[in-house]
């Protein structure tokens, strides 16, 4: 995991603004950094910039920039498959002269090109420039685990890792872009990547599994490069489905495993981190050292389960307990990292975790980020589920009797309290937004925007999870994992998101996907042996969750003074509806987002306009 940041165009960068961007680069990559700079036929300027998290071959002539010839490369990620790619090269006759991924990337796309991308299993952001043609490519990984921020203007593209990266080569203070600001407020997270925006205005991300290409001579090229494919194979047996889900996840559990530095696991009681963590120990017997928030709030507490796993793998285990301790002063630093709000509490929770990792000595954190969006994890799939079974009368009773048993009596969100509630109405999606027409009224400008979701297949329990995975959740989990991993110099690994086990999850028939009641029933199945029975037989679903008020007593006069201080987001937001909102210590779960969430935006105003 490492920093990366350029620029390509007719301005000929200040040296000052180089270093600058340099400086503010050192979290992503403290252990070296290195500039090239190229000035094409006179009319082309180039920069590259790149700060260095060493994982894998520690020594220095692994540095980037990485140089072969009249191609260099910045790269930030990791290419998990590089043994087996750098096995196919040496067949073709190349040689090498690190251990690196980063010289099996390079040539890679030296032998192949574009069409390289293709053969690379990883998570990656990088720039690969040309002298002989003055071309440059820019690429994201299938996912967009790795983040890469574009701006444009007359002088030519300027890029990086992050926001303040591209502010500091420009020179220049972007603008605050207050409609995205308020879709965040209104909507929530799962609103945020549905547009191509952020929340400084004319900057943008390039999208996932895309690459651009910029010549001297022609207009950008962008193009997509992977297209998933949704290919159920309706012959598949359970038995098919359990054997070929433990089979990929092994395999890729086993790829993102390798590195030259020690690797710690983020670690709740569901079944998704406990299935890499004990994959980890049982599988492969490496030294799994598991990380837990500890939270007192009921509704999110999972340390009976946790502690049981930890007891029965016989593995470390460190857990961070939950406080209201420097709240406000370390959401005010955070924010300030991500040149964002912060999206949910539930990344100020990580974060916490994150820096009791890199406390421990830990270089790579790996989390159980899209087991939920590949294998069925939410009360909402359950009953898409049941409309996608309706015709099955067996199955259908069945599995409605399940859901009354067993999902019932712990669903909280109003609209999923009816298990038929898409049979009713299939185009039914107000339990995304809830409540986001109270929020509306919170705001002095009029802002509405409707829940919309693209078309990636014809099942709607598929094409739900796919929207998740591509627009709505796993985007905001990636860019909020990136950055609370960074802040302490430390790499997220997301195993589940890994090309053959999405495309192997994809072609399981609907059918299989839940089963006595259980969500995840493939995987649960999948881990039987591996994961302790008491994880896999847990039907509690809590996830990575926190409440506001676990870290901030509202009743706290000078909390309450803070809140309601003078600040520029009371231009856009009434004083009074805050609080009214504050005074209510039993707020819904949707209300207490809401909160959170007029406090993010707060800080965030005070903090860059």
């Amino acid at each position: 995991m490492c920093g990366i940041a350029g620029y390509i165009g007719k301005k000929t960068l200040l040296r000052l603004n180089m270093d600058n961007c340099v400086q503010l680069m050192n979290r992503r990559g403290p252990d070296s950094n290195g500039i090239y700079t190229h000035k094409y036929r006179d009319s082309q300027n180039v920069v590259l910039i790149h700060s260095r998290l060493s994982i894998i071959d520690l020594d220095d002539r692994a540095n980037q920039p990485f140089k072969i010839k009249s191609r260099t490369l910045i790269y930030n990620g990791e290419l998990y498959n590089y043994i087996e790619l750098k096995k196919d090269l040496e067949a073709k006759g190349y040689t090498f002269k690190t251990e690196s991924d980063t010289e099996v990337f390079l040539k890679i796309l030296c032998e192949y090109g574009e069409a390289g991308l293709d053969r690379c299993e990883g998570m990656w952001a990088l720039a690969l420039y040309d002298e002989t043609d003055g071309t440059l490519l820019l690429t994201r990984d299938r996912f967009g685990e790795k983040p890469l921020y574009l701006y444009e203007n007359q002088e030519g593209l300027y890029f990086g890792s992050e926001i303040k990266f591209i502010s500091a080569l420009a020179g220049i203070k972007f603008e605050i872009n207050f409609e995205h600001l308020y879709r965040y407020m209104v909507n929530g997270y799962k609103s945020l990547y549905k547009v191509r925006h952020t929340f400084f205005k004319d900057v943008r991300e390039l999208p996932a599994s895309h690459y651009a290409k910029y010549t001297p001579a022609m207009s950008p090229e962008v193009k997509k490069y992977w297209i998933p494919e949704f290919n159920i194979d309706n012959n598949m047996t359970y038995e098919d489905a359990v054997e070929g889900a433990r089979t990929h996840l092994i395999n890729s559990v086993k790829l993102r495993l390798r590195a030259d530095v020690p690797l710690a696991f983020c670690m709740s009681g569901g079944v998704d981190s406990n299935a890499l963590i004990s994959i980890a120990k049982n599988i492969f017997n490496h030294d799994v050292h598991g990380f837990t928030v500890v939270e007192k709030d009921k509704r999110y507490d999972e340390w009976d389960m946790v502690e049981r796993s930890v007891k029965e793998l016989g593995i470390k285990h460190t857990p961070i307990h939950v406080n209201t301790n420097n709240f406000i002063s370390n959401l005010k630093a955070l924010i300030n990292y991500h040149d964002a709000p912060v999206y949910t509490i539930s990344y100020y929770a990580h974060w916490l975790l994150v820096r009791s990792i890199a406390e421990n000595g830990y270089k790579i954190s790996i989390s159980g980020t899209a087991a939920d969006e590949l294998f069925t994890g939410y009360y909402d799939h359950y009953a898409m589920y049941l409309f996608e079974v309706r015709n099955n009368h067996d199955l259908f009773e069945k599995s409605l009797k399940d859901w009354k048993r067993h999902i019932e009596p712990v669903v909280r969100n109003p609209v999923l309290q009816d298990p038929e509630v898409f049979l009713k109405n299939s185009d039914e999606r107000s339990h995304i937004y809830l409540d986001s027409e109270i929020f509306e009224t919170y705001l002095k400008t009029h802002f509405h925007e409707k829940f919309s979701e693209d078309k990636y297949c014809d099942t709607m329990l598929r094409n739900r999870m796919l929207n998740e995975i591509f627009r709505e959740v796993i985007p905001v989990i990636l860019h909020e994992d990136d950055l609370n991993a960074m802040y302490f110099s430390v790499e997220n690994r997301s195993p589940f998101l890994d090309r053959d086990l999405f495309e192997f999850c994809y072609s399981i028939p609907d059918q299989h996907l839940m089963g006595d009641g259980f969500n995840k029933k493939v995987l649960r199945d999948a881990m039987l042996g591996i994961v302790p029975d008491a994880i896999l037989n847990n039907r509690q679903k809590i996830g990575f969750n926190a409440s506001i008020y676990s870290f901030m007593d509202v009743r706290n006069a000078e909390v309450r003074d803070y809140l309601l201080d003078e600040s520029p987001v009371f231009e856009h937001i009434h004083k009074n509806k805050i609080e009214t909102l504050i005074s209510e210590l039993k707020a819904s779960n949707s209300t207490s987002k809401f909160l959170f969430n007029f406090l993010c935006s707060k800080i965030f105003l005070e903090e860059f306009l």
